[in-house]
């Protein structure tokens, strides 16, 4: 990778469900992946392409960024210029209870509209956040008010009435979401994923991609690739990460793992113990 390609990733012990991305890009692309939690984002310099939701995206310098959790989505550089952001992840565990007060009556099923914004409210309230969580003496208290705020904002523009269902759910393919999760270390054949729904084979590959954004390959991988990220947060020896989460090899593991998140494992790892 380009020395001028440069992600730091850093979280507050205080607030153990928030993550603070902070990146700078030259030709670094990001895979197709997707995150559990909320993904709020500004746009420093430069412009950042990507394709999300069936649509394609460009997040010039002061737009802001939000991706709703499970939204499939790639990222690159889309200019000559250095692209410069940061980006803030609050998984929905703290969201939702926030929106739950702020008028949200089905938080669960909250989704923001609009990927690309121009809206400095919104600027301004993430702008707050991410000095909260950049400060390691932020009291609890603080930060939960300044996302109890946002979330005001966030229930006042998407109107209280909007806590509908993202998508109709589908049993079927939830059920095939499950055995996914449940076979996270092993190898599981598009034709056992498709018998256990009963579905034909790529019926169930052209509804899961509809469904998901992703095959159900790249879905296992994103997956799997999460629940690694969180045994890197924790300190967990890389050797037992690669046995536990099904990856062939270190060799293998980085190769999945920094299309994702712009370094290695080890790299993720130690610089975010460091930065603790």
């Amino acid at each position: 990778m380009s020395v001028e390609n440069h992600f730091q990733f850093a979280k507050n012990d205080s607030h153990q469900d928030i993550i603070l991305l902070e990146a700078s890009m030259r030709d670094f692309a990001f895979c197709k992946h997707a995150h559990e939690e909320f993904s709020f984002g500004i746009t420093l310099a430069g412009r950042q392409d990507f394709f999300s939701l069936g649509k394609h995206h460009k997040s010039h310098a002061g737009n802001v960024i939000a991706i709703n959790p499970d939204d499939a989505h790639d990222g690159h550089v889309g200019t000559s210029d250095t692209l410069r952001y940061k980006m803030l992840y609050v998984h929905p565990d703290q969201l939702n209870p926030m929106l739950k007060q702020a008028g949200i009556q089905k938080p669960e099923s909250f989704r923001i509209k609009e990927t690309v914004q121009d809206n400095p409210a919104m600027q301004q309230h993430i702008l707050r956040l991410f000095a909260l969580v950049e400060n390691p003496n932020t009291p609890t208290i603080a930060y939960s008010s300044a996302l109890y705020e946002f979330a005001v904002l966030l229930a006042r523009q998407e109107g209280i009435h909007q806590g509908q269902v993202y998508r109709l759910k589908d049993s079927a393919l939830e059920r095939a979401r499950e055995y996914l999760h449940a076979h996270l270390n092993q190898e599981v054949s598009l034709d056992a994923l498709s018998a256990e729904v009963h579905m034909s084979k790529f019926h169930f590959l052209r509804r899961f991609k509809d469904y998901f954004g992703m095959t159900p390959h790249q879905y296992w991988l994103n997956y799997r690739i999460n629940r690694a990220k969180e045994a890197l947060e924790a300190g967990t020896p890389l050797a037992d990460i690669v046995f536990d989460y099904g990856f062939n090899d270190l060799s293998h593991f980085n190769r999945r793992f920094k299309p994702a998140y712009g370094k290695t494992p080890y790299q993720f790892q130690r610089d975010f113990l460091q930065a603790r």
